[in-house]
């Protein structure tokens, strides 16, 4: 079963940064639509892009979580065989 057709929303770009990161590109794009602002975050590698978006609701606890993941990363070190 297909789903409805829903018409494109208007999207205005506020600031967009990118940055490379050994052979992948990553692109943080804080946008807002209607319903409100959001931060659309795109790897690309090669041919393939991926997204995920994060309402600016949910930006204050990714930015914890990820102060934490980077606290755990300095403290492991990493795995030979990996």
């Amino acid at each position: 079963m297909a789903a409805p057709y829903r018409p494109p929303v208007e999207e205005n770009t506020i600031k967009s940064v990118h940055t490379q990161i050994e052979r992948k590109t990553f692109i943080l794009t804080l946008k807002e639509n209607p319903r409100g602002q959001f931060l659309r975050i795109t790897e690309e590698a090669g041919a393939h892009h991926d997204s995920i978006v994060v309402p600016a609701s949910g930006l204050p606890e990714l930015h914890k979580l990820l102060g934490e993941m980077i606290e755990v990363s300095k403290q492991t070190p990493p795995n030979p065989l990996a």
